[in-house]
C-alpha cells in the first residue's frame, strides 16, 4: 500500500510515519479550508486569519487521525496482535497488522475503538467551541474547535459503514466470524460489502464530476477505487495464509543456494552474482556458515574504485531477523516477515547454518496450484 514513509515519532512504542502522499493532501486540506470551508461558515475574517485556521485546522485532524489510529493499537497490543506502526497516507491512517486478529472478540474490540475514540475526540473539541463561543472568543480560534468536533464525528461516521476495511466492515467481519466460526465466510462477505461501497462512490464520484463538482467528484472516485482494491486484496492476503497454514518453510525452500565466499571482491560480486542472478541481496559464508548479508544497497555505498579491493566479508552486515527464518517455521510466519519487510528472500538457517532459501515466488506458486486444485474449498466456505 505504501512506498517509503518518512518516521517522524514514536508514541507508546508505536513507530508513526507519513507517507508522501499525505503531505500533498495536508496542503490541498489547508487550501481547502483556508479559501473554502472556514470563509463560508465565518464571514467577514481576514484572509490570514482564514489561512492561519485552515493551518491550524489541518494540523488538528492530523493529529485526531493519529489518536484514532493510536487506540487502534494499543488494543490491538492489549490482545497480542503485533502492530508494526502507524502509517499517515492519501486516505488517512492505518495502523499496520503483521497478521489477522486470532479470534472475533479481538478484532470486534480493536475496530471499534478507533470510531469511539473520535466520537469522544469530536465531544471535547466541540465541547471547547461551545465554551470558547460562551466567552466571547474570537471567531478565528472558535471555528477551528467546531471544525475539529463536526470532523471527528464525521470521521466516526465515515468509518462505521459496515464495508471492510473500514472500521465498521472489521466490525461486521467480527460479528460474523463470531456467529459461524469462520474467517473466510466472514471476511468474503465483508470485502464484498467494501466493493459495493466502494463502487457506489465511483459512480457518485463521476456523477459528481458531471454536476460540476470536479475536487468533490474526483475525491470520490479515488476513495472508491482505493476501497475496492482494498477489500479485494484482504480478501486474496487471507485466502492465501489459509492456504499455507500448517505448511512449514522446510516444504518451500530450495536447497541449491547461491552464496558468495567472503573473501570475493566486489567487483566479482557485482559481475558474476547480481548482473548474473538479478538478486538485490545474497548470503555471505564461511564453510557453509553464514557470516553476513550483502546488499546491492551496501554495494552501492562503496565508491566504485575500491570495488576492486574490498571484498564481501568486509562490506557485508550481520543478517537481521527480518531476513532469515527457521525451517521449522510455519510458511504463514514466513509470508508474513515478507509482507512486512518488503523481502522478497528469506534465508533459512539452522544451528547458525545456512541451509536454503524461501522466496515469495515459489510461496504464490503453491498457492495459484492449490487454488487451481482446490479452489472451491476457499471461495465457495
Amino acid at each position: 500500500m505504501f512506498g517509503k514513509s518518512l518516521s517522524i515519532i514514536k508514541l507508546f512504542g508505536f513507530e508513526i510515519k507519513i507517507d508522501p502522499s499525505w503531505i500533498i493532501v495536508l496542503f490541498l486540506m489547508i487550501w481547502s479550508l483556508s479559501l473554502g470551508v472556514f470563509p463560508q461558515y465565518y464571514q467577514g475574517l481576514s484572509s490570514i486569519t482564514y489561512w492561519w485556521m485552515g493551518i491550524f485546522g489541518a494540523v488538528g485532524l492530523f493529529v485526531s487521525i493519529v489518536i484514532h489510529e493510536l487506540f487502534h493499537s494499543l488494543v490491538a497490543r492489549r490482545f497480542g496482535l503485533p502492530i508494526r506502526g502507524i502509517t499517515l497516507f492519501m486516505f488517512g491512517g492505518v495502523a499496520e497488522m503483521t497478521e489477522e486478529p486470532a479470534n472475533a472478540k479481538t478484532e470486534f474490540y480493536m475496530a471499534l475503538a478507533g470510531p469511539v475514540t473520535s466520537i469522544i475526540l469530536g465531544l471535547i473539541f466541540y465541547s471547547i467551541y461551545l465554551i470558547l463561543k460562551r466567552l466571547g472568543i474570537s471567531m478565528g480560534i472558535t471555528g477551528v474547535f467546531g471544525y475539529l468536533g463536526i470532523i471527528n464525528w464525521a470521521l466516526a461516521g465515515f468509518n462505521l459503514i459496515p464495508a471492510f476495511p473500514l472500521d465498521g466492515g472489521r466490525i461486521l467481519r467480527s460479528i460474523l466470524w463470531w456467529r459461524k466460526k469462520d474467517l473466510r465466510w466472514a471476511t468474503r462477505i465483508a470485502s464484498r460489502m467494501g466493493e459495493i461501497f466502494g463502487f457506489t462512490l465511483i459512480f457518485l464520484g463521476v456523477f459528481s464530476i458531471f454536476r460540476g463538482s470536479f475536487i468533490g467528484g474526483i475525491w470520490l472516485f479515488l476513495i472508491g477505487m482505493f476501497l475496492q482494491n482494498a477489500s479485494q486484496v484482504s480478501m486474496q492476503r487471507l485466502m492465501v495464509s489459509k492456504a499455507l497454514e500448517g505448511e512449514t518453510v522446510r516444504r518451500f525452500m530450495k536447497t541449491d543456494l547461491v552464496t558468495i565466499s567472503e573473501a570475493v571482491v566486489l567487483k566479482d560480486v557485482v559481475e558474476d552474482y547480481i548482473y548474473r542472478y538479478n538478486y538485490k541481496m545474497f548470503p555471505v559464508v564461511r564453510n557453509s556458515k553464514l557470516v553476513g548479508c550483502l546488499t546491492t544497497r551496501d554495494i552501492k555505498e562503496i565508491p566504485k574504485e575500491e570495488w576492486n579491493t574490498q571484498t564481501a566479508g568486509e562490506v557485508s552486515k550481520s543478517c537481521s531477523i527480518d531476513n532469515t527464518i527457521h525451517p521449522d517455521a510455519d510458511a504463514t510466519q514466513a509470508l508474513s516477515l515478507m509482507n512486512r519487510t518488503g523481502n522478497s528472500r528469506l534465508m533459512v538457517v539452522e544451528n547458525d547454518q545456512l541451509i536454503g532459501v524461501i522466496t515469495l515466488k515459489d510461496l504464490l506458486q503453491f498457492f495459484s496450484l492449490k487454488m487451481e486444485l482446490e479452489g472451491d474449498k476457499y471461495l465457495n466456505k
